[in-house]
């Protein structure tokens, strides 16, 4: 649903946002498999389900069929904007945990600076700090360009698609914070009583059933994903927003 929605909408220009956060993305998740196969307190791993694909392209999707419906053919909507913002942010999210992970050093909170076991969510390192930068470049890198393919023989001025650059990298790194943010505050965290370890999965590896320790017992991964994509996308929109009414008529 989300890859026909997006391909429907402006073709191969739309579909390149989602197959650059796609690929990457996977590719990514492959290195270091070893090392990542050990995380037991946050084991992420596996394949996608539809809650998981939802969470990091619901948003997105969203914005595009706001696109088709309000704001097609403009040269340039905040509409794609968002778009293009939430899946910065899903990029940027995924990229920093995918490095992260691998970092040698182990992660502290966003929040108190404390060290955490690596692949908690809350979490921030140099490496993956650097990674969700890199991940939110690349997204408002292609996003002139996706627009270009998306609307064929629609006249779009230079200032125009560069515009674009900064209000998509600011929606992927805001997203991405915002993630770590509420991953360090609010998301849920259990506890194995036979491991004695904080954890987010239930059961735990171990085999041990956990319990609720914090948090909010809704907010999971998946949750704070989307909501990280949802800022992304209204904080994407938000700057271009103020960028075009402050741009000289």
């Amino acid at each position: 649903m989300v890859g026909a929605v997006t391909f429907a909408a402006g073709t191969i220009g739309t579909a390149l946002i989602l197959l650059a956060f796609f690929v990457t993305s996977v590719a990514l998740s492959r290195a270091g498999k070893a090392r990542k196969r050990a995380l037991a307190d946050a084991l992420k791993g596996g394949p996608r389900n539809a809650r998981q694909v939802l969470a990091n392209g619901g948003i997105a999707t969203l914005c595009l069929i706001g696109w088709i419906a309000l704001d097609r053919g403009a040269a340039a909507s905040a509409w794609f904007v968002a778009f293009a913002g939430a899946y910065a942010a899903a990029t940027a999210d995924t990229w920093g945990t995918e490095i992260g992970t691998l970092a040698a050093r182990p992660p502290r909170s966003i929040v108190s600076g404390a060290v955490l076991a690596t692949g908690i969510s809350g979490g921030v390192s140099a490496p993956g700090t650097a990674a969700e930068i890199a991940g939110a470049v690349l997204i408002a890198v292609l996003t002139p360009l996706a627009l270009l393919l998306a609307l064929p023989g629609t006249p779009v001025g230079v200032h125009a698609l560069a515009r674009l650059l900064l209000p998509v990298f600011a929606g992927g790194l805001g997203g991405a914070l915002l993630d770590s943010l509420l991953g360090a505050t609010v998301q849920a965290r259990r506890w194995c009583p036979a491991c004695e370890r904080e954890c987010e999965v239930d059961p735990h590896p171990c085999g041990t059933a956990t319990v609720a320790r914090r948090g909010l017992a809704w907010l999971d991964n998946d949750a704070v994903n989307l909501a990280a994509t949802l800022a992304g996308a209204a904080l994407a929109a938000g700057t271009w927003l103020a960028l075009t009414g402050l741009a000289p008529r």
